[in-house]
């Protein structure tokens, strides 16, 4: 049921489904003291391409609700998609790997320093986005970097 709703969220323009996931992650008692924990929250960026194309980055709903509901700092001002690929998903772990190398860039690395950053996603598959997110985010030297996914294909 979580796959279907992720991927209608995701692929036929149902963003307002954001809110329904981020309530059920918020009741999750196990959930809200480990989010607690983190300074900053900010999203896997999607490209201008697929923002045009898709009208929202269903990651930046979900971060900033997240954000906003129990007060932690929210940024999409760090982290940037630089390069246009081909969708991780069309790929095999391989070429996932291979694809995501140098897309992503960071700016304003000052305001993430000794800081705890979740960064969120929505689906992780094999790691190669959240890893190379995670790799480019740690050039900030923040104290401390936390992946929040919300499902696992």
């Amino acid at each position: 049921m979580i796959r279907k709703i992720i991927l209608n969220y995701k692929f036929n323009e149902k963003a307002y489904l954001y809110k329904t996931i981020v309530n059920f992650l918020l009741k999750n008692e196990k959930f809200f003291p480990i989010i607690k924990s983190y300074d900053t929250i900010l999203p896997v960026p999607i490209s201008r391409k697929r923002r045009r194309e898709r009208g929202y980055n269903q990651s930046e709903l979900i971060a900033r609700e997240i954000a906003k509901s129990l007060g932690i700092d929210y940024t999409k001002e760090c982290l940037f998609k630089i390069k246009n690929i081909v969708e991780q998903s069309k790929l095999n772990k391989e070429e996932r790997q291979a694809n995501i190398q140098g897309v992503y860039e960071l700016r304003k690395p000052e305001e993430l320093k000794d800081k705890k950053l979740l960064l969120v996603d929505d689906i992780y598959t094999t790691g190669s986005t959240v890893n190379e997110c995670c790799k480019i985010l740690s050039q900030a030297q923040p104290k401390k970097i936390g992946v929040l996914t919300i499902a696992k294909d």
